[in-house]
């Protein structure tokens, strides 16, 4: 999923570099012309690092690493020299980025915090050389081993977005808006389906100098964990949440239902998503008058926290923030 600079896939090729051999050397010197052995180890092969890079937002510096290659280390030498090792590739990557297999799609590894580092793909160790061979019976051997093979293949680079609050509906449901108005957060705004295809961050400031981070996911369609309409790649944004709002517009025919098939899509994609923090709200609430709100309000989930508002007139806003900070001051 691509927009701009926003890039949150990348599919690369990995190889680590391969151990050095190790040397198979006599020591020769002026009057101990046939000295033992002293051959020295092969240095490591490189390795192929991430790290967390907390500064960084989006995959688009490895758009086109399609392949990494690690150096190989070095050989042995005599006089016990351990060969030299090959040097590692490191790629930064922000946090909350997950590396997968390609062929069988196994998490691996996801970075979390700055400055942490995962192996990609470790080199080869570098091999002994002669002198760790020698015994009683065979003083000068004559072989070393061969450092480790180099190891390679696919690997998938995603990015899940990291916020306090993730806004999940339909798409058109007001979250742009929205966004727009909690925060200083400029999002692309129409009156059509799927204007928003990458994820938008904005801080939204509370009372007291507190704030917090809201995530505008793009929008769902019933049957996105199966990859219609844009497909679930959307929907793993969603997992690096702390708390959900969702959001359904008064427009819709059935508040209810549509809640409903929101929160299937979640359960269908990862049924771990439901034990998040969640509350409901109704957008687009200036077309409702008191009335008609306590009558929606009793259709829905009596657990279930919800907030009538208007984005464009900023009606029930301020309430919106203040159970939005409760809901994140809660224990799970």
């Amino acid at each position: 999923m691509e927009g701009g600079n926003f890039v949150d896939y990348v599919k690369i090729h990995c190889r680590s570099g391969r151990g050095g051999r190790g040397s198979t050397h006599f020591r020769r010197e002026k009057f101990e012309p046939k000295g033992g052995p002293d051959g020295g180890d092969g240095g490591r092969g490189g390795h192929v690092i991430l790290k967390g890079n907390a500064q960084l937002w989006t995959l688009l510096h490895l758009k086109f690493k399609k392949h990494i290659k690690a150096e190989h280390g070095h050989s042995g030498s005599g006089a016990l020299k351990t060969g030299k090792d090959g040097e590692d590739v490191i790629l930064e990557v922000p946090l909350g980025t997950v590396i997968k297999d390609f062929e069988t799609g196994e998490v691996l590894k996801e970075i979390m915090e700055d400055g942490e580092e995962y192996i990609m793909m470790p080199g080869g160790k570098g091999g002994l050389g002669n002198n760790h061979f020698k015994t009683a019976t065979n003083q000068a051997p004559r072989y070393a081993q061969p450092g480790e093979p180099e190891q390679e293949g696919w690997r998938v680079i995603e990015l899940k977005v990291l916020a306090d609050v993730g806004l999940v509906g339909f798409p058109n449901a007001g979250k742009s808006t929205l966004l727009s108005v909690l925060s200083a957060a400029k999002p692309k705004i129409a009156n059509y389906p799927f204007t928003t295809i990458v994820p938008n961050l904005g801080m939204v400031y509370y009372r007291g100098n507190k704030s917090f981070v809201m995530a505008d996911i793009p929008g769902i369609i019933e049957g996105a964990h199966e990859g219609k309409g844009l497909g679930d790649r959307f929907l793993r944004h969603i997992e690096r949440n702390a708390a959900l709002l969702f959001l359904v517009s008064a427009e819709s025919d059935n508040i209810k239902k549509e809640y409903e098939v929101l929160l299937n899509e979640l359960a269908q994609y990862n049924p771990q998503l439901l034990h998040k923090k969640r509350m409901l709200g109704i957008s687009k609430s200036d077309l409702l008058d008191e009335e008609l709100q306590n009558m929606l309000r009793a259709e829905l989930p009596k657990d279930l926290k919800c907030v009538f508002f208007s984005a464009i007139t900023e009606q029930g806003i301020p309430e919106l923030k203040d159970e939005l900070w409760k809901l994140m001051q809660e224990e799970v």
